[in-house]
């Protein structure tokens, strides 16, 4: 029954970041007030989603190496470079262009996992493109963004890549080994971890919402129209690039889920760390953008 409430709180993801997000704009305090503990937040993020993570999920890695590479070559050129293009078409002012191209250097998103699984894509590639991608950004995530937006504003790569390694890699790492040492004892639990990487998930989008309060409405249309559209060409492009490559058509989905959602979490946490609340609110944005066109596409895809 706990369990089964649980996997509930966890796949309405987008109902609970639009809930919360009305509750932090009418009241901001609480959100706020808990700021400085933003980088632990989404280490427990990456901490529930390491124990999520099974030994079989990299097999499928060291047996498909090819199509995982063109999977994760495509997450980050199609993304970084499409963010760049967007925000010089839609002349966004330097703050918000640099969230905009940090939101799209973020490597996929775990939520993907979950949407491929329902669209009936390929469950495991996902999983595969996620791991990967997640592991490589600590390098590219900022070396990308330090790339694209450098002439919009000074990009600190070292402190970003500090920032990745503290926020990602440590806390995966601690992940993987709670499950190594525990092993088939976790599996009662299992359901926890998940709900765990959910509620900071709300929590970091809410605190962007509340901190950006008093200047939302202004930058809400610009922002929401870019976001919009780096999200759709993202999947678009995705589901191209596995055509291309002749896959099959789940795997074309998962290309199309796995390339049009990033880990926008993660690109909240360091523009507010690096840049300031303005250049968080596109990252913000993105994640109810992409939750929502996923869930969308997901539904479709699950009657054919």
């Amino acid at each position: 029954m706990i369990n089964k409430a649980l996997r509930f709180y966890t796949k309405y993801l987008a109902v609970w970041v639009l809930a919360m997000g009305v509750v932090a704009y009418f009241w901001p305090g609480p959100f706020i007030w808990a700021k400085p503990g933003m980088e632990w937040f989404f280490g427990l993020t990456m901490f529930g989603i390491g124990v999520v993570l099974r030994i079989e999920d990299f097999k499928q890695i060291a047996l498909k190496p090819l199509i995982v590479l063109v999977g994760v070559c495509g997450q980050f050129l199609i993304m970084p470079f499409g963010a760049f293009a967007i925000a010089k078409l839609f002349h966004l002012p330097p703050e918000v262009a640099v969230g905009l191209i940090l939101t799209g250097c973020a490597p996929g998103a775990m939520t993907s996992n979950v949407m491929c699984y329902i669209a009936k894509a390929d469950a495991a590639y996902s999983v595969s493109l996620t791991t990967v991608a997640t592991l490589l950004c600590p390098l590219l995530t900022p070396g990308l963004t330090f790339l694209l937006a450098k002439a919009q504003m000074d990009v600190p790569f070292l402190a970003m890549f500090l920032s990745v390694i503290k926020m990602v890699v440590l806390p995966l790492l601690a992940g993987f080994g709670v499950r190594f040492i525990l092993k088939e004892r976790i599996e009662k639990i299992i359901e926890v971890f998940p709900a765990i990487s959910t509620t900071f998930i709300v929590f970091i989008c809410s605190l962007v919402i509340a901190l950006n309060k008093d200047s939302l409405l202004m930058l809400t249309l610009p922002i929401f129209a870019a976001v919009l559209v780096l999200n759709l060409y993202g999947t678009g492009a995705g589901y191209a690039l596995g055509t291309v490559w002749r896959m099959t058509v789940p795997r074309r989905r998962t290309l199309a889920i796995e390339i049009g959602m990033q880990n926008a979490g993660l690109g909240v946490v360091l523009a507010l760390k690096h840049f300031g609340p303005t250049a968080a609110a596109p990252a913000a944005v993105f994640v109810f953008v992409c939750i929502i066109t996923a869930s969308i596409l997901a539904s479709f895809w699950q009657r054919s």
